[in-house]
């Protein structure tokens, strides 16, 4: 279970940043040839290797930091129209599965008293 918690959040926190890079330079930019808003995807790079390599602290960090991007994805698929609001849905999918799966293996590996 706790495996499969850690590689479901691994996944999907590489696909998000993956999603990111693509959406704002090849798929629906915010201007034609790509805009500053690539670097939205630098941030996600902070937690990557700390949930590649399974420690708590930073699923629970994480955990609240991943929110900022659900929120912008909601927004953005609220007033997107066309490819840019369908991505924005796919961001929110992969935040929610990413919370998920943090909260849950922050919950499953944590020190009983």
């Amino acid at each position: 279970m706790i495996k499969n918690l850690q590689l479901g959040a691994s996944v999907s926190l590489i696909a998000l940043i993956l999603l990111c890079l693509a959406w704002e330079t090849v798929l629906a930019p915010f201007k034609p040839g790509g805009s500053l808003l690539i670097l939205k995807s630098l941030p996600l790079l902070l937690p990557l290797f700390g949930i590649l390599g399974g420690k708590r602290y930073t699923y629970k960090w994480a955990s609240m930091f991943i929110l900022l991007y659900f929120t912008e994805g909601v927004v953005r698929a609220w007033s997107d129209v066309g490819l840019s609001g369908k991505l924005a849905l796919l961001e929110v999918i992969l935040t929610l599965v990413f919370f998920l799966c943090a909260i849950f293996y922050a919950r499953l590996t944590r020190s009983h008293y």
